[in-house]
């Protein structure tokens, strides 16, 4: 086969509908992964909504669940329609009282605050890393609103961390004059 077949092999499978296109592996490792992450995430925040007391941040985790079922059901369909197996999911967290876990075994307010506002960078990295390695356009679009969707809620985190007093700022660099 010389350069020409290859061509018009490639290009005979990358026109027209992008859903019948095969995913090459970079996409399917990273779409797999990100499903991986969402599942354990989700078993996560539900562990975390057990120990927060601040009804913001339990209805911001509520919120993030949610968010993260619905782009796993969009992405366990695409891999389902490309033949490729799920990862495997942690079962849902049963829901307990805050009042029944021993105060030095919870995690507190300000941790899983931190801890979620890290998950969301993260998961803008890895949106960004699939969109740009993505071949099919409708793995980059769908990865394009999820990764919208992140930020926007990453700003939510963002206001609820300043408004809670649990953000702390990094140093502040402050230019001193020079004296003449």
């Amino acid at each position: 086969m010389n350069l020409s077949d290859i061509r018009s092999v490639v290009m005979g499978i990358l026109n027209g509908n992008p859903q019948d296109e095969p995913l090459h592996y970079g996409e399917v490792f990273g779409i797999w992964t990100y499903l991986s992450t969402n599942n354990g995430l989700v078993a996560g925040y539900q562990t975390f909504i057990n120990h927060t007391g601040d009804e913001d941040l339990k209805k911001l985790l509520e919120e993030a669940i949610q968010g993260m079922k619905n782009e796993s059901q969009q992405i366990a369909e695409l891999l389902k329609a490309n033949g490729i197996g799920l990862p495997p999911a942690p079962p849902e967290r049963p829901v307990a009282k805050l009042e029944d876990i021993p105060v030095g075994a919870r995690f507190n307010d300000p941790e899983i605050s931190a801890t979620v506002s890290m998950d969301v960078a993260k998961a803008l990295v890895t949106c960004s890393g699939i969109i740009g390695q993505s071949i099919r356009e409708d793995v980059a679009l769908m990865f394009g609103q999820f990764h919208m969707t992140k930020a926007q809620f990453g700003a939510k985190m963002l206001k609820l961390n300043k408004n809670k007093a649990w953000l702390i700022p990094p140093p502040l660099h402050l230019k001193v004059p020079e004296k003449e």
